[in-house]
């Protein structure tokens, strides 16, 4: 992947705005919808995703795999 090797600092550049686009969309999802139950809190076992949350799970799965493949991209490419 010699051809890539101009390119790098780009690769590089994008991985850092994927990686914080991927944990603005991890935190900003609801919090204690898994184990919220087990310590009291509502009797609800499943819940269904719906409007905002639905779309923000989607992103969050969109930018893991964009981060993945761009690590697994950048670290082909020789420096």
């Amino acid at each position: 992947m010699g051809f890539l090797t101009p390119y790098r600092q780009y690769f590089l550049i994008s991985l850092i705005i994927v990686a914080i686009a991927l944990i603005a969309s991890i935190l900003l999802q609801a919090r204690g919808a898994g184990l919220g139950s087990v310590f009291g809190g509502t009797g609800t076992v499943f819940k269904t995703r719906r409007g905002i949350d639905l779309l923000l799970s989607r992103i969050t799965i969109v930018f893991s795999v964009l981060f993945v493949v761009l690590c697994l991209l950048t670290t082909a490419i020789p420096s």
